[in-house]
């Protein structure tokens, strides 16, 4: 998707402004130019303002010191966090509806030497995406519908952070909600968008409700479908391979660099490597690319911000695995475990049709 024309340094704040209305600018500026998140950085001086847009982080404007201690002040009053607390880090939440916005926000405090530093995410539970809205090659897109008809089994997701896969998640799981006639329950940290029609759970490890201790209460809920929002833990490794064996249908994250790496920190986390092999059936590794701007193709402009790009592409590539790779996993021989449509084949194909470009090729697989 991309972006509509914005400008940076456009918030017009003074010493006059009050906190709420600056406040209220800078979320709606980055609403217009569909950042995913909002960085403020005390400096001393100060606080410097970046949006993320496409995964970059852009600069958007500077507030001086007395204008950001009160903005400062004025989103931890709304997150209902200690206002005078600026020493320990503090996590809390902003509703839509006190600030008239499209987006609830999470935000994270932090200390620096520099001063504090806030994070807002912004979540826009009106933009979860049907499969089909993905932009996945049709034969991926098919894959994943045809995982999500099956009853039982094991999906992994995997991908740095930010290549899409809370996207890709949630669109399966409106696919899920929207065929109905079973029991859908999510664990994730935290829970980004509400799915009507689904269980939803938020871990807190605060209290000890972390992944494996979540889902393994939630499996005595009747679920047929058990979303994990990542696994971090062996724990979780054997509960998600486990659950795959006995009839429910589990889809979770697990960070890797590939396909294979999937099953090479798979089978370290579970010993019954024999369990892994069966239970899993499809293996998807996807990244984000960014998109050139349609008004400059790539030389930077105002709709822009200057960067050349307006959205991103997802590169797929993925794993069905037949009973041949079953064999394979099983003696844990994973060097002939080849994807379909390798995530380089599939840059290489978009910067072809000019879709993107060299320099975007090569950040986004590491070249």
């Amino acid at each position: 998707m991309g972006r509509k024309a914005t400008q940076p340094n456009t918030i017009g704040a003074d010493e006059q402004t009050s906190a709420p209305e600056v406040f209220e600018r800078l979320i709606q500026q980055a609403e217009r130019a569909a950042a995913s998140d909002i960085h403020l950085q005390m400096n001393g001086e100060g606080a410097v303002v970046s949006f993320r847009l496409d995964g970059m982080m852009t600069p958007a404007t500077n507030f001086p010191r007395a204008i950001a201690d009160r903005v400062f002040g004025r989103i931890k009053f709304l997150a209902r966090l200690k206002t005078y607390q600026d020493s320990l880090p503090q996590d809390g939440r902003i509703s839509h509806q006190d600030i008239g916005s499209r987006n609830d926000i999470r935000v994270a405090t932090y200390p620096t030497v520099t001063g504090e530093k806030i994070v807002l995410r912004l979540f826009n539970s009106a933009t979860t995406k049907k499969l089909d809205e993905l932009a996945f090659p049709a034969d991926a897109c098919g894959e994943l519908e045809r995982f999500l008809r099956q009853t039982s089994g094991l999906l992994l997701l995997t991908g740095p952070a930010g290549s899409g896969k809370t996207t890709t998640i949630y669109a399966c799981l409106r696919q899920l909600a929207d065929q109905g006639g079973r029991q859908v329950i999510t664990v994730e940290d935290p829970v980004e968008q509400i799915v009507p029609g689904t269980m939803q759970t938020e871990v807190n490890e605060a209290i000890g409700l972390d992944f494996a201790r979540a889902a393994r209460h939630l499996l005595r809920q009747d679920p047929q479908v058990l979303i994990i929002g990542e696994i971090r833990d062996e724990a979780t490794a054997q509960l998600a391979v486990r659950a795959g064996l006995t009839g429910h249908l589990v889809i979770s994250t697990l960070h890797a660099g590939s396909c294979k790496g999937v099953f090479e920190r798979l089978l370290v986390m579970c010993a019954d490597h024999s369990a892994v092999a069966t239970a899993a059936e499809l293996v998807l590794n996807q990244r984000l690319i960014r998109r050139l701007c349609g008004e400059c193709r790539g030389k930077g402009c105002v709709a822009c911000l200057q960067t050349g790009y307006q959205g991103r592409v997802p590169l797929v590539e993925w794993l069905r695995l037949d009973e041949s790779m079953r064999a394979q996993i099983r003696q844990h021989n994973l060097q002939s475990l080849a994807p379909i449509h390798s995530l380089e084949t599939s840059a290489r194909a978009l910067v072809q049709q000019s879709v993107t470009n060299e320099a975007e090729y090569k950040r986004v697989l590491g070249l």
